[in-house]
């Protein structure tokens, strides 16, 4: 008996016929698509019926939502309607955007984005899964006992916070704390999409199963994910253990050293 594909796979399923249908609607020349389905019109003979543009018409009231190329990436929805300035703009632009965000319904019990920070041009830039109590309240990630943590380990390779940039994928704290959602990872995957894209780090962290899962679109543990290099927009990713998973587990300190002892090697040969 085959196996039912999982909600994971569903959803790659649903992004790959979402990517041909808009490629399919970018050769016909059409930019923009309303948000929700336009009123039906009344049904006309084809002798009454005024000429109608080849290219959808906004909703009045409704943001339009650019049709995203296929190499977007997790850009399955709109992002309130801010697509296009996403895509066109600067690093501190796209914080102004992420704190305007509306497009999931995190937004609903926030009290910071947590965007993201450090070196705008950060040779290494760590990542994990989505902000905690302490981020939300503070609006910058890492800052608990987690984020002591890993300063530690960032300053154990010789480097200091303002030297690396770092962020989540999601850039609202979840309720509970509980494990981001697929429609939220959809609609923030693309902000930390566009956070790479400027500052092009060689090296991303991904701290943690599911931030490592999430980017690399695999279901893999974590155990068999690091240790080694997978690629992430143009980025080399080393997925490791996450710093609030070694405050319960300090006996894998060693494997996490190591993994950023081959990060180290990895810098240094590119600065040679």
């Amino acid at each position: 008996m085959n196996k039912p594909p999982s909600p994971r796979d569903e959803l790659r399923m649903l992004a790959h016929e979402v990517r041909v249908y808009v490629e399919a609607l970018q050769k016909w020349g059409v930019q923009d698509i309303p948000l929700t389905a336009a009123p039906r019109e009344p049904a006309t003979s084809p002798a009454s019926r005024p000429p109608q543009p080849e290219a959808p018409t906004q909703t009045p009231g409704l943001p339009s939502a650019r049709i995203p190329s296929p190499t977007e990436e997790g850009m399955l929805l709109p992002l309130g309607g801010e697509v296009d300035r996403l895509q066109q703009s600067s690093l501190l632009e796209l914080e102004s955007i992420a704190k305007q965000c509306t497009a999931c319904k995190l937004h609903q019990g926030r009290t910071h984005v947590v965007f993201g920070v450090g070196n705008p041009k950060a040779e290494l830039m760590f990542v994990g899964e989505a902000p905690g109590r302490d981020e939300d309240l503070q609006g910058e990630p890492f800052v608990g006992r987690a984020g002591q943590l890993l300063t530690r380990i960032i300053e154990a390779m010789g480097l200091k916070r303002r030297d690396v940039y770092i962020a989540n994928v999601i850039k609202c704290r979840p309720p509970n704390n509980r494990n981001p959602q697929e429609d939220e990872i959809a609609r923030c995957e693309p902000y930390l999409i566009r956070q790479v894209e400027l500052i092009k780090p060689r090296v991303l962290v991904a701290l943690g199963t599911y931030a490592a899962q999430t980017l690399l679109k695999t279901n893999q543990p974590i155990s068999q994910l690091r240790g080694r290099f997978h690629s992430y927009h143009g980025s080399k990713l080393m997925p490791t253990f996450h710093p609030a998973f070694l405050l319960r587990n300090p006996e894998r300190k060693r494997d996490v050293w190591e993994d950023m002892q081959i990060v180290q090697r990895e810098m240094a040969t590119a600065s040679r």
